[in-house]
């Protein structure tokens, strides 16, 4: 996609929600963490549901804390991967508590180095806590950048560079929420709303469905399985045994 479809691309976003925010509730910027940390391969209104009395009584990582890992679970368990996302909420907290003040640092290294972080997570808490300008590349907006041609690339640290080089200065704080909500809503992996898109004419992808009754079409089809490519796994050499020494 070429630099002024680019830019109109994200100014059409821009003009039907002008000032997006994350779909995650939350009160603080650790609260925020953990939500966030916490809707890894979960719904925003799954993660939503089990918070909401969880951070009527949970405001700090001390408070996390004292709730230990057992009581953690007995408010989350309703998201899947909860034994692990519990286990690392809990000793997030702690460090957050000896290496940071109990305050959630503003530094994308720091970030991942607490357990349960990765680059996406601290991504989307530079964005949404410190309005870093960031690009958490979700399956969404892994789909969106290269079923649109807007950011194509195979892994997703591909798609973030390519997002982090092409997008426009006005759109580079809000830019991945509107693309995010984009995929979410109209450019969906099974069947993308093409019908009722505002990027329609400047996206790459076709042929496109005219309308909700349309069949799908075979490109939505090889489209809806975008996915990051896995990471390679490098190949050990098989042991050999060792020779049997003569007598």
């Amino acid at each position: 996609m070429n630099k002024a479809d680019t830019f109109e691309f994200y100014r059409r976003l821009a003009e039907t929600n002008p000032a997006p925010v994350t779909e995650l509730e939350y009160g603080n910027h650790f609260q925020l963490l953990v939500a966030v940390v916490l809707s890894a391969q979960a719904t925003d209104v799954g993660v939503n549901k089990a918070t909401r009395a969880l951070f009527e009584i949970v405001k700090t990582p001390e408070q996390m804390v004292a709730l230990g890992e057992e009581g953690l679970k007995q408010h989350i368990k309703t998201i899947g991967l909860f034994n692990s996302k519990a286990k690392n909420v809990i000793a997030l907290s702690e460090a957050l508590i000896e290496r940071h003040g109990s305050e959630v640092p503003e530094d994308r290294d720091a970030l991942t180095a607490l357990p349960g972080v990765g680059r996406k997570t601290a991504n989307v808490v530079l964005n949404a806590a410190f309005g870093a300008e960031t690009f958490a590349v979700d399956t969404h907006i892994f789909r969106v950048g290269n079923r649109t041609g807007l950011a194509p690339g195979r892994t997703v640290i591909d798609v973030e560079k390519a997002l982090d080089k092409g997008t426009p200065g006005p759109f580079r704080v809000h830019g991945h929420h509107w693309l995010i909500l984009h995929g979410r809503y109209i450019c969906k992996a099974r069947k993308p709303e093409c019908w009722r898109c505002p990027v329609a004419d400047l996206c790459r992808f076709k042929p496109k469905p005219d309308g909700p009754d349309a069949p799908i079409p075979k490109a939505a089809k090889k489209h809806r399985a975008n996915k990051p490519a896995p990471a390679r796994r490098k190949r050990v050499p098989a042991k050999t045994a060792a020779p049997i020494a003569s007598g």
